[in-house]
Order: structure tokens, then C-alpha cells, then sequence
């Protein structure tokens, strides 16, 4: 799995990126409301730090262009990045969110960019230096690696923070952070060949018919996948009454199916071939959220759950691996960013729809529809494939 050095560089830096998201989606609103913020307040706080995930494509595109220090186009940026994440952190346990609002919104914000910019010159390091018959494994060590600092840290930093102090547990986030930095400041850049070289008439790729259908299927297959994860542990409280700690059991156990789908996923899509791969994750994303709606016991939700984990994370690598292939070389990190926040809009239209149809309809009903959307995506394929965006023969 690590044969090549660079591939446990990406696992590292995205466990990293993970360790991050885990505090961010799990633990940060209970830090607040410890300093009396209203709901408001932590909602306007995540907003904030959403935000460079919005302003990441400028982000990228500096990269594609400037050889910055005239040490590469990927390896200052993501070194920046990282050093940025972690002194925020080391910062963080001195400023009180109650009394310091906008300074800690605006830390958080400064956090989140540190990340979008590492995050995103990662992508293009991938992209600009990976065999193609190695797209799947990366993109599978990229989504486990995330998946893992989300299982792993989410756990280990909420008991930190119970059992010792906050403060603690942001001093080991931002050491966690750091953890990269070695292999970062080791990495060597090939000089970029003249075809190579950013020139904004490739962004004309973007009305080539092919193009235009993978982004619609990553709106779609995002919608999907985030739409019924939304309403997993909701519906298991609902129908079996489970508390906020078994909840939590079933998101690590959704984590690590994650997990393995991500790295069996990636090595799978290298064997067989993009197209077939992208038809296997449709039949497993339809037959795993089927599943949920089928759930009757707790006992069989453990398993259920975990199935649709693999689902998930062998959807979301399938669908990476694909948009690698489909960038142009020389927009690469450009246009892979592009079609990821297309993917993210799809995220939330999933979210607000999959609530939307659970008032209405009912938990097991939203699964059955969700699961049906996966039918959608069969036109596209025919659009991608046929104009050969991507080279879909087995390797």
C-alpha cells in the first residue's frame, strides 16, 4: 500500500485534514456552548469557517500558476498550509469565544484556510505526479486517511477534552497537524513540462459534454451518499431509542466501513477498469441505502451501517479517481477543485432535501427514494464514457 513514500505522505496529511473535520463536526459546538454562544453564534461560526472551502478554487489556481519561491507549485503552499493549521491551534486555548467572538471566528476562519490550502495543492501534487494506473489507490488512501483521523481522533480528543483540558486537546490537535510537515519539507517537485504550464484556454474543457455530465453525476452521487448519512443516526433514535453515546458507536462504525471501502475501493477501480467501477458503485450505493430503509433491529443496524460506510467511501473514491483522470494537465489542480465544489453543492441540496422528505414521508421511504435517485446517474455514464474523458480500459 505504502510501496511509494509519496502515497503514505497522502495518508498522513489527509488524516491530519481529518483529525480536523472530526473536532469540527463533533466536538465544536459543545466547546462553545461552554462559554455560554448561542446556537446562532456556533452556527455563524461553522459558516464562517466554511468559507474557504468555497474560496479554495482561488486558492489552487495560485498554485497552478506560481512557482511560489520558486519552490514548486504544490510543496510551499502545502507547507504553509499545514504550519497555519497547527499555530491556529496553538493558539486557540488563549482566546475566549464568549468575550472574543469575531477573533475566534476569525481564527477559525484563518484555520480553515490553512487547510483548504493544503488540502487542495495535495489534490494537484496527486495530480501532477500520479501513474494513472494508481489513480484509484490514491484516491482510496486519501479517503480512508481522512475517514481514520475522523474515527480515531473524534474518539480520543472528546476524551481529552473531558478527562484533562481543552486546552490539551488543541495542543494535540496541532501537533497532529505537524505530523506531515517532515515528509512535506522533503518532497521534490519535477520541473513543470511546457505542456504542462497553466494557460486559461483549458478551462474551455469545461464545455466538452463529457465534462459537463461528471460533474452532474458528483452533484449527484454527493447528494446521495451525504443525504442518507444525514438521516442514519436520526432514524435509529427514532425507531429504536438509542442514546447519544450509541449514536456515536454507529458513526465509527459507519467511519471504519468507510475506511475499508476507500481502500479496497481504490485498488478495485485500478483492476477493473473506471466505467465498471462507477457501475458497481451505483449498485452498491443503491443496495446498501435500501438496506437502511430494511432495518428492524438494532443487531442487524451494526451491520447495515457498516455496509453502507463501504458504500460510501467506495462511491466517493470511485467518483475521485474518475474526476483525476478527466482534469487537463494543465488546469489540473483547477479543474479537479472545480468538480469537487460542484460535488459539495450537490452535498447540500442532499442535506436540505433528505430532511425535507423525512417530515413528509417518513425515515424508511426518504432511504427508498434516496437509493432510487442512483438511476439517474446510468445517462451520464453513457455521455462520460463514450467521448473517452477518461480512459475506462482495466490496467
Amino acid at each position: 500500500m505504502f510501496r511509494n513514500p509519496r502515497f503514505l505522505f497522502y495518508a498522513l496529511i489527509y488524516f491530519a485534514e481529518g483529525a480536523i473535520l472530526s473536532y469540527f463536526t463533533a466536538l465544536n459546538a459543545i466547546y462553545l456552548l461552554g462559554f455560554d454562544l448561542s446556537l446562532s453564534q456556533i452556527g455563524l461560526v461553522g459558516a464562517i469557517a466554511l468559507i474557504p472551502f468555497v474560496l479554495k478554487i482561488f486558492l489552487v489556481m495560485l498554485s497552478d500558476r506560481v512557482n511560489l519561491f520558486q519552490r514548486g507549485h504544490r510543496k510551499p503552499y502545502i507547507i504553509i498550509g499545514l504550519l497555519t493549521q497547527a499555530v491556529c491551534l496553538f493558539i486557540v486555548p488563549a482566546i475566549h469565544p464568549g468575550e472574543q467572538f469575531w477573533l475566534f471566528a476569525l481564527l477559525a476562519f484563518l484555520l480553515m484556510t490553512g487547510q483548504a490550502l493544503y488540502d487542495t495543492c495535495t489534490d494537484g501534487l496527486a495530480l501532477d505526479s500520479t501513474a494513472p494506473e494508481e489513480e484509484g489507490t490514491v484516491q482510496g488512501i486519501m479517503v480512508g486517511g481522512r475517514a481514520l483521523g475522523v474515527v480515531v481522533i473524534s474518539a480520543a480528543i472528546g476524551l481529552v477534552a473531558q478527562n484533562a483540558s481543552w486546552s490539551l486537546a488543541f495542543y494535540a490537535l496541532g501537533v497532529l497537524s505537524l505530523i506531515p510537515l517532515p515528509m512535506a519539507l522533503t518532497l521534490q517537485e519535477a520541473p513543470r513540462a511546457p505542456e504542462k504550464r497553466f494557460v486559461w484556454s483549458a478551462f474551455s474543457a469545461f464545455t466538452n459534454p463529457a465534462i459537463i455530465a461528471l460533474g452532474i453525476l458528483g452533484a449527484l452521487y454527493s447528494l446521495i451518499t451525504n443525504a442518507a448519512n444525514q438521516l442514519v443516526n436520526p432514524f435509529l433514535q427514532a425507531e429504536f431509542n438509542i442514546n447519544i453515546s450509541t449514536a456515536g458507536l454507529f458513526t465509527t462504525v459507519w467511519g471504519i466501513g468507510v475506511i475499508l471501502g476507500g481502500l479496497s475501493g481504490g485498488r478495485l477501480v485500478d483492476r477493473i477498469g473506471q466505467q465498471r467501477a462507477v457501475l458497481l458503485a451505483l449498485a452498491v450505493a443503491t443496495l446498501s441505502i435500501t438496506g437502511l430503509a430494511l432495518i428492524f433491529s438494532p443487531a442487524v443496524a451494526w451491520l447495515l451501517v457498516a455496509v453502507f460506510g463501504l458504500a460510501f467511501g467506495y462511491f466517493e473514491t470511485v467518483y475521485f479517481a474518475v474526476s483525476m483522470r478527466a482534469t487537463d494537465p494543465r488546469i489540473a489542480a483547477s479543474m479537479f477543485a472545480i468538480l469537487m465544489a460542484v460535488a459539495n453543492l450537490g452535498t447540500g441540496i442532499g442535506l436540505a432535501l433528505s430532511g425535507s422528505l423525512a417530515d413528509a414521508v417518513g425515515f424508511r421511504n426518504t432511504f427508498f427514494i434516496i437509493a432510487a435517485l442512483n438511476i439517474l446517474a446510468l445517462p451520464l455514464l453513457a455521455v462520460i464514457f463514450k467521448r473517452k474523458v477518461v480512459e475506462i480500459e482495466p490496467v
